[in-house]
């Protein structure tokens, strides 16, 4: 089952995004320049292999909810996102703000 719903943040909109598979569920919360993920997303292949794309993107590892998502600290990023000043150890929500 995929659920979709609006978020707001800091009464700005964002899209949370939960796609419910057998043993997990994929987190996803994206804006119109980028996304925070979990556990899931693979940020090296992003880095690497995708590196021209410039993907803004974050990684937060144990979030069960959208909202354990806003509140996760990230684990890692992307070059790009870095970039933009979004930084491992900020939580889901302020790098989602900076993506905006």
């Amino acid at each position: 089952m995929i659920e979709m719903k609006p978020i707001d943040i800091d009464g700005r909109q964002v899209l949370g995004i939960e796609v419910k598979l057998p043993k997990t569920t994929l987190l996803v919360i994206t804006t119109d320049k980028g996304y925070i993920m979990c556990g899931a997303l693979d940020i090296a292949l992003l880095n690497e292999r995708l590196s021209d794309r410039n993907i803004i993107a974050a990684r937060a590892v144990g979030a069960r909810t959208l909202e354990q998502l806003l509140d996760a600290p990230l684990e890692s990023v992307t070059h790009t996102a870095e970039s933009m000043g979004i930084t491992s150890g900020m939580t889901g929500k302020e790098a989602l703000v900076k993506m905006m």
